[in-house]
């Protein structure tokens, strides 16, 4: 997609702005921006006026830059239309293919409910599998195991929200054949993300403290020598599980270490996608909220939600923790304010983490149901209930 990256880059540079510029104009991550750039994914319509004032051009001028096509694209499109029908004859062109909608499925996940993506994400995940049995050995193969190892990763975590963080079984089976085809291949960035999903699942799923923390530390020295971002956010997590067992200075430890490492993150990092720079910010406050230090938390957590626009599930969860530092602190008036947006999140997204958290902090709101604030909110809960 050389176009694409090409027209949109250098139209960025000629008006004189970086990747991180742009990305906080437009409130997103550098990592979108270079998404766009690469033609993996494209702007959202509400997005695209703003991205045309700032690189100054109109509308049309905008759609031509996200819209032109290659004789590549046209060429990936055939070879994966040959290699359904012959897939010992399949190329690193057809894969390329394959990967860039693998990419735009991925993508979608913070912006729309997961059950509207588990259908296109299983027909993908069935035929990168058939693909990859079918191929010869050598480097094709390779990138079809690395890309069915993402798949069902992605798998893995589209039915986990799409059930409310209930179904832990399915997820876990689709992490663990991620992570065994990521060991066959050696990939240790590969096999980190999956056993970081399945610590995920014991966090926040079953509520096993003690196997998440497990889980995350293997992930995060699995992940050490390759990949400082994947192993940061690993450590992030073992912080979390050490709060949620109350351990303070083990806690504060691996958050300090998680920062360090963080901030080794390089743009080739094969998992840079992954971490955010609101991502230490979201963790650690909820590490202080789980170790009481409630005051600590809504500081962390009120700064990273305003900073958090492109990732609304993320989001979601955050405004709800948010909400539970702030009632803990006996402020219902702020808490209702951060449950409110956490439910306008939730109305689009559905996302499983936030529905939790939400429904979670409603509970602590009983205290103060007679009040009028806290009665619309629950109708609006209602409603999110009932829309489910």
């Amino acid at each position: 997609m050389a176009h694409h990256r090409n027209g949109l880059a250098a139209r960025r540079r000629t008006v004189g702005l970086t990747q991180e510029a742009l990305a906080e104009h437009m409130r997103v991550d550098r990592s979108t921006i270079a998404r766009w750039e690469s033609g993996r994914t494209a702007p959202q319509p509400w997005m695209r006026p703003r991205l045309a004032r700032l690189l100054r051009v109109d509308a049309e001028g905008l759609n031509d830059l996200l819209t032109a096509r290659t004789s590549h694209g046209t060429q990936g499109q055939d070879a994966l239309d040959d290699a359904i029908l012959r897939p010992d004859r399949i190329d690193l062109l057809a894969v390329a293919t394959l990967r860039t909608r693998f990419d735009d499925c991925a993508a979608r996940y913070d912006r729309v409910p997961s059950a509207g993506l588990i259908a296109e994400a299983a027909a993908q995940l069935n035929r990168i599998d058939q693909l990859a049995a079918g191929s010869s050995r050598g480097r094709v193969q390779r990138e079809l195991h690395a890309l069915h190892a993402d798949a069902c990763t992605l798998m893995g975590q589209l039915i986990w929200d799409a059930s409310q963080r209930r179904d832990h079984a399915t997820a876990t089976t689709y992490y663990e054949q991620s992570a065994g085809l990521a060991r066959h291949l050696r990939d240790t960035t590969l096999e980190a993300h999956a056993l970081l999903r399945t610590c995920y699942v014991a966090l926040y799923g079953a509520h096993q403290a003690q196997a998440g923390l497990a889980l995350a530390e293997q992930a995060a020295e699995i992940a050490a020598r390759t990949s400082p971002a994947l192993s940061g956010l690993a450590l992030l997590h073992v912080a979390e599980a050490h709060a949620i067992l109350g351990s303070t200075p083990a806690c504060e430890r691996a958050l300090f270490n998680a920062e360090r490492r963080l901030d080794h993150v390089v743009a080739g990092d094969a998992a840079a996608d992954l971490v955010s720079p609101t991502q230490f910010g979201r963790l650690a406050g909820s590490c202080y909220l789980s170790l009481g230090d409630h005051r600590r938390a809504e500081t962390l957590l009120a700064n990273t939600a305003e900073k958090l626009r492109d990732r609304r599930k993320s989001r979601a969860i955050v405004l709800g923790n948010l909400t539970l530092a702030r009632i803990r602190q006996r402020d219902v008036e702020a808490g209702v304010a951060s449950l409110t947006e956490a439910i306008t999140e939730l109305e689009t997204t559905r996302g499983g983490g936030g529905m939790n958290i939400v429904f979670g902090a409603a509970r602590e709101l009983r205290p103060w149901r007679q009040e009028p604030l806290v009665a619309e909110v629950h109708d609006r809960l209602l409603g999110l209930m009932t829309a489910a």
